[in-house]
């Protein structure tokens, strides 16, 4: 049997939206990347076709997790949309995102599958977004692979990947939150909550989803050695800051 693996996808963008259920015209977003969401980001950079619900199965089967390294701030929009066909006003809908938020998402699983995923988020099939289309990813989403590796030790251990200028008007933080699957054996699983982002299928017609367990727990912020470097080195909001200090 091949070892296990962890991806790691660093999520961060303007905007995200997560959402994990919908009513009607209020599209809501979850707190933290959804394991529907980001299975989906996968299954589009490797080609797999929404349809294509044995493609999909080994990917759902991958157990997930992701660190809250930037929270963001939850936004409403409202939406208005016309029919293509007959030109008539569709219902105004109420949708909320994320804005300026950043995550730590992990995927453990085979050597192999893992490996692959990882090649096909360098040259995907299709482009990945953040929840929705309109939330494209600010950069590349591949953080790195992780050979012989555990879920919990990887998101215990990637350093703090916060924006630049979030690090400079926030104190470093003393932990961090991390919402992962349960093992089999984990009695933390007794108290934990409950999600339905388990994905079983994504057909248009007939997406579904079942329940999975997420426990929350905290990690130590794993900041970078003196002299270390973050991942993000582009950082759109510098010349505000430069402008800023000039003006004042």
């Amino acid at each position: 049997m091949s070892r296990p693996s962890v991806l790691v996808l660093r999520l961060a963008g303007p905007l995200q939206s997560w959402g994990a259920s919908s009513r009607f015209t209020r599209r809501t977003t979850e707190s933290a990347p959804t394991k529907s969401g980001v299975i989906g980001l996968l299954a589009a950079a490797a080609g797999i076709e929404r349809g294509d619900d044995a493609g999909l199965a080994p990917l759902a089967a991958l157990r997930f997790g992701v660190r809250i390294d930037q929270p963001g701030t939850r936004i409403r929009d409202f939406h208005t949309a016309h029919h293509g066909v007959t030109g008539a006003s569709m219902p105004l809908s109420e949708r909320f995102y994320l804005a300026d938020a950043v995550f730590v998402a992990a995927v453990e699983g085979d050597d192999a599958l893992i490996t692959g995923l990882y090649d096909a988020l360098r040259v995907p099939v299709y482009p990945p977004y953040l929840g929705r289309r309109s939330c494209p990813p600010a950069e590349p989403v591949g953080l790195g692979l992780h050979s012989d590796a555990h879920l919990e030790d990887v998101l215990a251990s990637v350093p703090w990947q916060a924006s630049a200028w979030y690090r400079r008007r926030h104190r470093t933080p003393q932990s961090l939150t991390v919402l992962r699957e349960a093992n089999a054996d984990d009695e933390s699983a007794k108290t934990a909550d409950v999600l339905r982002d388990q994905p079983l299928s994504f057909d248009a017609a007939h997406r579904r989803h079942a329940l999975r367990t997420v426990v929350t727990a905290v990690v130590p912020a794993p900041i970078p050695a003196e002299g270390g470097s973050f991942q993000n080195t582009h950082d759109p909001f510098a010349a505000l800051d430069v402008l800023e200090n000039e003006s004042a």
